[in-house]
């Protein structure tokens, strides 16, 4: 059976995102939908000692442009400041010297495009986490509906996929009886954010759903089994573990 995840390029994810990547066989990036300003596609959380800090990378866009039309704002010095907060936040986690020098030399390059970035990013994170499925482009397929459903099984057919692995906010518009009438199972996702070590936990407890860059530095290798459920790490006694959205 064909497994495959369907989602649009996003800048440094959080867990759930490779959650997802790491249970289908075909991997497709929806680049050729129309961008949302100010959502993931060009920035994320991570976690500081005073709380959350997002990162963000500025961008030129028009209204009705496609996530891989969208131009980086050269104007201002984002990758500098990306990098020193990467730096100050994370220089103490246990395996942020094994893969900082790599992610730096990605982030230093002179980026054009946000997907290009995005996707670079996301490829060299699924490698240092330890998978790799294969990996298509929707503005590549000429998928010609203009209906978000239709859209999706348009693209399940064209690459012979008969299972599509969601995600959970899909369940409020995607109507499943549509996809089964065309062969195609919907598994939604049900992600159940794993604790694992954080620093500053003392400070601010333990702090959900932020970029994976945050379990990474701190949990290296072993980020895939944290991330999938396979090792679970247990909250010590009297550790708050919070959701990124709370105060």
């Amino acid at each position: 059976m064909s497994r495959i995840v369907i989602l649009q390029p996003s800048y440094l994810p959080w867990l759930g995102y490779f959650e997802q990547i790491s249970r289908c066989n075909i991997f497709v990036y929806l680049d050729d939908v129309q961008y949302t300003k100010n959502d993931w596609r060009n920035r994320n959380r991570i976690k500081t000692k005073d709380g959350i800090q997002w990162l963000t990378v500025p961008v030129s866009f028009q209204f009705g442009q496609k996530i891989h039309e969208i131009c980086i704002n050269k104007s201002s010095h984002w990758q500098k400041k990306h990098m020193q907060a990467l730096k100050t936040w994370y220089g103490k986690g246990s395996f942020f010297p094994v893969y900082f020098e790599e992610l730096q030399h990605i982030l230093h390059k002179n980026w054009s495009y946000l997907v290009d970035l995005d996707v670079t990013l996301t490829q060299w994170l699924m490698e240092k986490i330890g998978f790799q499925p294969k990996i298509i482009f929707s503005s590549q397929l000429s998928i010609q509906s203009s209906d978000s459903q239709l859209r999706l099984i348009e693209i399940c057919k064209h690459l012979n996929c008969n299972y599509f692995y969601e995600g959970k906010s899909g369940q409020d518009y995607i109507d499943t009886k549509l996809f089964e009438s065309h062969g195609i199972t919907i598994e939604f996702q049900n992600y159940l954010h794993p604790y694992y070590n954080q620093l500053w936990l003392r400070e601010q407890g333990f702090i959900s759903h932020l970029s994976i860059i945050d379990l990474l530095f701190n949990h290296g290798p072993d980020s895939l089994a944290i991330l999938t459920g396979q090792k679970v790490i247990t909250k010590p006694e009297g550790i708050r573990f919070r959701y990124a959205h709370e105060k």
